[in-house]
């Protein structure tokens, strides 16, 4: 089945839905909470007093439509529907600067989307470090004919917490020299984890504390309540600002089934390793005991941890109110067992009825990722450019013309063959710009990630990437400097999984290829939240002479130049 063949039958299936398509309309207020996320008092953003933020739950082919008020005192907001492509709606991507412009305070910005395929997704703060700030929430696009078969089902959305506030964090960052945020104090399973204190104290010699929770703790953990002998679909999505995790259930295997909205072959594993920006599903089949109850462990893989894992319980229904877990939380596995991380990473192929990537691409761009400085300033960069994103949103400047913008230019596009990844760069100096590529409508293109060495030492980290308004086929992964006209033959063109997001491991490479079929302007970028601050990103501008045509929303672009266009035009 071709590529274009398979989208259409896509689109058929959805536009089924869609002639009794409902319409999800919701209004959202987003203002900061006194909360106690893991037993400690600090300060959230929350939508409608709630954090994490409410869950939206829709059908393939629905119109979801969100009300976004701000009801922060002096900053802006926008939100990213994580996993959404925004099909024909480019201006309801939700990222600041890019998309559109950040939504003032008192002012309410209108969300207008479909969406266009199932999958468990989730939607998060694009401004600043809004999501370190808990500006988050599950989204659950369901499809019309479910081929997966279970009995129920859960949500664990994931995430990392500190007690420094995002603000004091992002000066830290951008300070010279930069003041590293360090690791965070607590993992968080739907917004509740425990600071100083241990769930699974009573297993232990150790002497930690145990946790000691009220009935109506902010910080108590949910339990999963099962039934024997039944199969349970487990919705899983990291939204962590840093952390590499890995989720594990005390006792029972995991079949993952979905990975970032699309199926994939199904497999079997003890635990799973999720990187911030993916998502996965996977089926739990319970066992015959009816009084057990298990722990769930999630612990941080990729990073030396000096955080506590955090726990919940999965509960047999006919288990005591007072009964606890009789064995110990699963094991993290060792934090830097890369070739681990890499063997789960290669079990992903395509579930049948995908259709393979085209077998060759008309454009390569190789990306490669550096630690650099600006005038003392500690940068990510890509190519040797550090991203710096614009007053006036990239979609405006191009809707318009505004020919003035000379800084939407594009970076270089091939690997410095003379650079030794194995080394810290031997020039550190690095610029900063837009870090724009632009790429016309119906070609297929190869994108090549890089990983290299820090500034400092012998150390490279783990960069998990984010294509906004794509699925990307991950052709696969590499160790060392990648080798054009040598390692595409390792490619796997026949049946590779479909991603919005995917790894790229300390000292290696990851190939992924996709097809410019969206008009837009779409963010790819480190998901961790310090490196995009940082720096650490690019964006594709799609299909320009169609950008310039399209009939964007006059309140995408009151900011910057474009506000002052359309002023000039007497629009506002």
């Amino acid at each position: 089945m071709s590529v274009i063949v398979w989208w259409l039958v896509t689109v058929v299936l959805v536009a089924v839905h869609s002639a009794s398509a409902r319409v999800v309309e919701l209004d959202w207020e987003v203002e900061y909470k006194f909360w106690w996320p893991d037993c400690k008092e600090g300060i959230v953003m929350a939508i409608n007093g709630q954090f994490p933020g409410p869950t939206i739950d829709a059908v393939a082919g629905d119109i979801v439509i969100i009300h976004l008020t701000n009801k922060l005192s002096t900053e802006g907001v926008v939100i990213h529907w994580h996993g959404i492509r925004q099909r024909g709606t480019p201006w309801s991507d939700g990222a600041a600067g890019v998309t559109q412009c950040p939504i003032n305070p008192g002012e309410t910005f209108t969300y207008n989307f479909t969406v266009d395929k199932p999958g468990t997704h989730f939607y998060h703060g694009h401004y600043g470090m809004q999501r370190s700030a808990g500006l988050y929430g599950m989204m659950i696009v369901r499809s019309p004919k479910e081929k997966l078969r279970y009995d129920g089902e859960f949500n664990l959305l994931l995430s990392d917490w500190w007690h420094q506030s995002t603000h004091s964090q992002e000066l830290a960052l951008s300070s010279s020299p930069m003041r590293w945020i360090g690791e965070p104090q607590s993992l968080l399973i739907n917004g509740r984890g425990q600071f100083n204190c241990s769930q699974a104290a009573y297993l232990s010699n150790e002497g930690k504390r145990q946790c000691k929770f009220r009935k109506n703790d902010q910080c108590a953990p949910e339990t999963l309540r099962v039934r024997p002998n039944k199969v349970y679909r487990l919705r899983i999505a990291s939204t962590t600002a840093l952390a590499s995790l890995n989720l594990a259930v005390e006792g029972h295997k995991l079949e993952v089934v979905e990975a970032d909205g699309n199926y994939v072959k199904p497999f079997t594993v003890d635990d799973i390793d999720i990187y911030s920006g993916e998502t996965y599903s996977v089926l739990l089949r319970t066992h015959s005991f009816p009084t057990k109850k298990h722990f769930i462990s999630v612990g941080v893989r990729g990073r030396k941890p000096n955080t506590t894992q955090a726990l919940t319980v999965l509960s047999y229904i006919d288990a005591p109110e007072s009964a606890r877990p009789s064995l110990p939380p699963p094991v993290t596995p060792r934090w830097d067992d890369y070739n681990r991380s890499i063997s789960f990473s290669n079990k992903f192929f395509a579930a049948k009825g995908y259709p393979p990537p085209p077998e060759k691409s008309d454009e390569q761009l190789y990306l490669l990722n550096t630690q650099n400085l600006i005038d003392g300033h500690t940068k990510w960069a890509i190519n040797n450019v550090s991203l710096s994103v614009t007053a006036t949103p990239y979609i405006g400047a191009i809707r318009y013309g505004l020919n003035t913008l000379s800084y939407l230019k594009s970076p270089a596009k091939e690997l410095v063959k003379s650079y030794d990844i194995t080394k810290p760069p031997a020039n550190p100096t690095t610029t900063k710009s837009s870090g724009i590529y632009k790429f016309p409508m119906g070609i297929v293109v190869d994108v090549v990630l890089q990983n290299a060495n820090v500034l400092k030492g012998k150390i490279s980290e783990i960069h998990p990437w984010h294509l906004h308004g794509h699925d990307f086929w991950v052709l696969g992964y590499g160790d060392g400097k990648f080798r054009p006209g040598v390692d595409e033959k390792k490619y796997n063109l026949k049946n590779p999984p479909l991603r919005n997001t995917v790894a790229l491991y300390p000292f290696g490479w990851t190939a992924l290829r996709f097809v410019t079929d969206n008009p837009g302007v779409w963010f790819f970028h480190c998901h961790i939240e310090p490196h995009l601050h940082m720096g650490m990103g690019v964006v594709f501008a799609e299909g320009v002479d169609r950008i310039a045509k399209m009939d964007i929303p006059d309140e995408v672009l009151g900011c910057g130049l474009t506000r002052k266009w359309l002023m000039n035009r007497g629009r506002h």
